[in-house]
């Protein structure tokens, strides 16, 4: 699902992602308090989507309960720790190094999420 930061996409705002139809069970999305989280927009988009996504929103200032936090300092400390690019594409390559590293590691992402407490 293509997104420009902030708004939702034109096309497909009343419909499933492509992935939706391929994941069996819901899908539990973890939501920090970021405004664009909460807008009339977004809550009317996820109104559609009750079929087959569960949000669970995080209280505000709770860094420590968001994994996605973790995976950030982990991508810093490792993959982006004293780059220094000439160009943004080298820091673009990095970080995507990173997040494939990471996302590829079960147990590394499930580390994560036991740091925070939370239990799916």
């Amino acid at each position: 699902m293509s997104k420009i930061r902030g708004q939702l996409p034109k096309a497909s705002s009343r419909s499933s992602p492509s992935c939706a139809g391929t994941l069996r069970g819901p899908v539990t999305l973890i939501w920090d308090g970021l405004s664009a989280h909460r807008s009339k927009d977004m809550k009317a988009w996820l109104a559609t989507q009750r079929h087959w996504l569960v949000v669970e929103q995080l209280p505000g200032h709770a860094h420590d309960l968001n994994p996605i936090e973790l995976v950030w300092g982990n991508l810093k400390a490792t993959e982006l720790a004293n780059l220094c690019p000439e160009h943004i594409s080298e820091a673009d390559t990095a970080a995507h190094t990173g997040l494939h590293r990471i996302g590829s590691s079960y147990d590394l992402c499930s580390n994560f999420l036991d740091h925070t407490g939370l239990r799916l």
